[in-house]
């Protein structure tokens, strides 16, 4: 599957969010980790918008919660920019989605991908504050918690 953040830019913004220094398994698991729950949050937008009576995905057709929102607003005031392409390359690993994205959501995108990046680095220290380099255990515990929650 392919990254959908270069990893490096990963890697960087990592360090810049929460002190993290990672390998490349951990920013594998973790790109596998944000790609996994971007496509849920488009499949639930899918929904949405048939409920809506919508042939397209719009950004109120996405489920996001209070803290997300405001973990996006966050995001964007890093002034980080993530490229779409990469994001669409690796969503297009997944079964094709049942409608379309309207283009304020597939400009969203990018935006949501660092969202999720810093929910789950901040997940990191939540479950282990003092953590500097985190072990697959940590990061699978991180993976149940966005499971649960997104």
């Amino acid at each position: 599957m392919s990254m959908i953040v270069g990893a490096k830019r990963l890697e960087l913004l990592l360090r810049r969010v929460a002190g993290l220094n990672v390998d490349k398994s951990d920013l594998k698991r973790l790109s596998d980790l944000i790609g996994q729950k971007l496509n849920d949050l488009l499949v639930i937008g899918v929904r949405n918008a048939g409920y809506n009576d919508r042939d397209i995905v719009m950004e109120p057709d996405l489920p996001l919660t209070k803290g997300l929102l405001e973990t996006l607003r966050q995001f964007r005031e890093y002034e980080e920019e993530i490229e779409l392409a990469p994001i669409l390359e690796h969503l297009a690993t997944y079964p094709p989605l049942e409608r379309e994205l309207s283009e304020d959501v597939q400009q969203l995108l990018p935006d949501l991908v660092g969202a999720l990046i810093l929910v789950a680095a901040r997940l990191v220290k939540v479950i282990d504050p003092h953590v500097v380099n985190p072990d697959p255990d940590l990061w699978n515990r991180v993976q149940q918690a966005m499971d649960l929650t997104l």
